[in-house]
């Protein structure tokens, strides 16, 4: 429940073309690096579909397999289409054949997190340069030292990290997930809306505000922009908050509310609420 550049989507295909027409004799063999050359293989990667990206990748680098950059860029879409595991082992790839960079090791360190894999997100976080001194190395040593308890080294990591970056928004938003996970929800309500404020956008730092608010018996609606669909959503997870500690009048009203403000109709919510009411009924 908490939360943790872009080209015209018809740029996707175009790319995916070049990389199944290499073995094509009537395709200029120059074109693919002309593509490369253009950058768009970066354009790629932040693109709607990651698991396009994907194949692209996939095939591209069992061309080149000597190319480190079409591997560096099936682990980053793998990893952006949740596949963890696969994203694991190219990185890992990657890291054997010499081919790792230090920001190709700290994307594999994340990946570590995903996958829970604590010892070798440290073992990572060990082999990382001095000099790497960027925003999302800092979130990721507070991440680690979240994980171990550490909260000083967590607080300065988070700090350092807002100092580095014109847009702390998303760096808020993992300090205040940070501060819930120690029980300090006023402190991390106030990391929130300080998030929002610089990123109205950002669902994760909305959602996790009210959850931050829900937690200390508030269960209104904080006043941020919020769509349909995230008002609802976020009313459902104050109605679980709600149900948790028992208060089922409250809960239900949250769950109702959910499914009113959805602009098709809220499923959970929904079987949440009946649960509720039957229970009350029997």
């Amino acid at each position: 429940m908490i939360l943790r550049l872009l080209m015209p989507f018809a740029v996707v295909p175009l790319l995916l073309g070049c990389g199944q027409s290499a073995n094509n004799p009537n395709v200029d063999p120059l074109a693919k690096n002309v593509i490369d050359d253009a950058g768009l293989s970066n354009l790629l990667l932040s693109a709607g579909d990651p698991e396009q990206a994907v194949t692209y990748f996939s095939n591209a680098s069992a061309e080149e397999p000597e190319r480190a950059d079409l591997r560096r860029g099936l682990a980053i879409s793998l990893a952006r289409a949740g596949r963890y595991p696969e994203s694991a082992r190219v990185y890992q790839e990657l890291d054997g054949l010499g081919q790792a960079s230090p920001a190709d090791l700290l994307e594999y360190g994340y990946v570590t997190v995903r996958l829970q894999r604590w010892p070798d997100a440290e073992a990572i976080d060990a082999r990382l340069p001095a000099g790497l001194n960027t925003p999302r190395r800092h979130i990721f040593a507070g991440i680690l030292a979240d994980q171990r308890k550490d909260w000083e080294t967590a607080d300065n990591a988070y700090n350092q990290a807002e100092l580095l970056t014109t847009n702390p928004a998303k760096v808020l938003n993992n300090w205040g997930v940070s501060k819930m996970g120690r029980g300090a929800f006023e402190e991390a309500e106030r990391l929130f809306e300080r998030a929002v404020s610089f990123d109205s956008r950002l669902f994760s730092a909305k959602n996790n505000l009210a959850i931050a608010r829900g937690l200390q018996g508030n269960y209104q609606l904080p006043l941020v922009p919020l769509s349909d669909r995230e008002r609802a959503t976020i009313l459902n997870n104050l109605g679980v908050i709600a149900a948790r500690r028992n208060q089922e009048d409250i809960a239900k009203g949250l769950f109702a509310a959910a499914v009113e403000a959805h602009p098709q109709h809220y499923q959970g919510a929904s079987d949440k609420l009946a649960g509720l009411e039957a229970t009350v009924e029997n």
